[in-house]
């Protein structure tokens, strides 16, 4: 829609579609001067209060704000505003939005049915420090804030190529909320960029509240039901540099301290930043003992599970993974207990204020499980086995994975206690199943490279390799 060329209809249309009389922030400052009248929209706690007051000390000054003719508002522009960042504009719907971004609008009686944008922004913004989730032992200690300027800055700092393209893209008809799209032309599949560039221009939402989860669940419709996580989250800007270079695609949400990597598949998950830090001989070892260790907490108390209940077929030197007391309660009760018990303990720990949580954590964990033995309620083994499997998931960071795994344990338990040796088969069958259909964002496989099969890929992602040069 085009601005009227008549100032007052401009301004009384503002003034409705703003609310500047209910909306105590969005500030509405008229200027009058001795052949012209202006009015700034802005808001408030968004603009650089300083660099605004410079600028109405400059403006009151002037004699007129345009002449009224064609391109008036261009030639002001030019004279009078050396602000870094200012466009001039008749569309209203890009003006509203630029308001509600933070930036500051002015119209003027002189403008002749233009609007000028002025970028003033100053978004509430923490320190890039290092994210409590994300820690390394060696490297960077920079990390995402929830603005987005600030995020893709930190990409630029590492990746200096003028093929480094950041696509943006508005997304939630009312939240209108930043959504940035980073990848490497000539090195990111076009085809697959254009998929996901599609895929966000076309979203239908009215907000994204939570940033990056709305916008995940936006993209990913289908399949509510499958826990797998479809894309990986990173709060270091290392990591999205590394995989832009890649060839992947990394997105950006405002309001959110994380970043999207696209394609994703579940080898990926099994890296961390800690890997890259290292010799390759030492990142090698730490990646498989990592995918070794994760896997094995799903098979580790079904299996111990099964093996309690065909102990005649236990061959002698295993007999010691027998107990000798079972308790009172059944042992399968037992362990689905204590994946309950662990789960509330987690849950209190996130409510608990930080000064008490790891306490509370480590000494309810102990007290409980020890009263537990006592009672009766629990045996040795069982705290022992489901402690190795609470510990064992914390070696990757990614906590819907961690979740998807704990679902695919409870599965296993109960077929095994339903069925015994076929049902944990049948689970097994079942678990390979699941991951082997499922797709990720853009309708990459998720088991790729193993399906499809792509040795190279697979040995790259397992094996950590020294970094060669362009000449080697």
């Amino acid at each position: 829609m085009i601005l009227s060329s008549n100032f007052d209809e401009t301004v009384s249309s503002f003034d409705k579609t703003f609310h500047t009389n209910e909306s105590f922030d969005l500030i509405k400052r008229e200027l009058i001067v001795k052949n012209g009248r202006a009015v700034l929209y802005y808001i408030d706690g968004f603009v650089k209060g300083s660099d605004l007051q410079k600028m109405l000390i400059f403006l009151v000054d002037l004699d007129n704000f345009g002449d009224g003719q064609k391109g008036a508002a261009e030639r002001f522009r030019a004279e009078h505003l050396p602000d870094v960042e200012v466009s001039v504009t008749q569309n209203e719907e890009e003006i509203i939005r630029s308001v509600q971004s933070g930036c500051c609008v002015m119209v003027s009686d002189g403008f002749n049915g233009d609007a000028i944008i002025i970028d003033l922004r100053s978004y509430p913004a923490r320190d890039v420090s290092d994210n409590e989730n994300d820690r390394v032992m060696r490297g960077a200690r920079d990390g995402f804030v929830e603005t987005l300027i600030f995020n893709t800055a930190l990409i630029r700092r590492r990746i200096r190529d003028t093929s480094l393209i950041m696509k943006y893209v508005s997304v939630g008809e009312r939240s209108k909320t930043d959504v940035v799209i980073a990848y490497i032309e000539g090195v990111a599949d076009k085809n697959y960029v254009e998929k996901i560039i599609h895929e966000l221009e076309s979203l239908k939402t009215d907000a994204l509240p939570l940033g990056h989860q709305s916008l995940e669940e936006c993209l990913c419709r289908h399949g509510w039901w499958n826990p797998l996580p479809k894309v990986r989250l990173t709060a270091r800007p290392d990591a999205p540099a590394a995989h832009i270079l890649e060839g992947g695609v990394a997105v950006l949400c405002d309001t959110s301290p994380e970043a999207m990597l696209l394609p994703t598949s579940f080898f990926d998950f099994m890296q961390e930043t800690n890997d890259y830090y290292f010799p390759p001989v030492t990142g090698s070892y730490l990646r498989i003992m990592r995918l070794v260790v994760f896997i094995s907490t799903i098979f580790i108390t079904p299996v111990w599970y099964l093996i309690l209940r065909y102990e005649d077929l236990i061959p002698g030197c295993l007999r010691f993974l027998i107990p000798e007391n079972r308790g009172a309660i059944p042992v399968i009760i037992q362990l689905f207990l204590t994946e309950f018990a662990l789960d509330a303990l987690k849950l209190a720990s996130l409510t608990t204020p930080s000064a008490m949580s790891n306490s509370l954590s480590i000494i309810g964990g102990l007290l409980i499980g020890d009263y537990a033995v006592q009672a009766g309620w629990l045996i040795p083994e069982v705290i022992f086995y489901m402690a190795f499997t609470s510990i064992a998931n914390f070696v990757q960071s990614n906590y819907e994975l961690g979740y998807t795994f704990k679902f695919y344990r409870l599965f296993l338990l109960l077929l095994s206690a339903l069925f015994g040796i076929w049902g944990f088969a049948g689970g097994v069958i079942a678990i390979i199943i699941m991951p082997a259909l499922t797709h990720t964002v853009g309708g990459a496989p998720y088991l790729y490279p193993i399906i499809p099969w792509n040795g190279k890929a697979l040995s790259r992602l397992l094996l950590r390799r020294k970094k060669q040069s362009k000449g080697s």
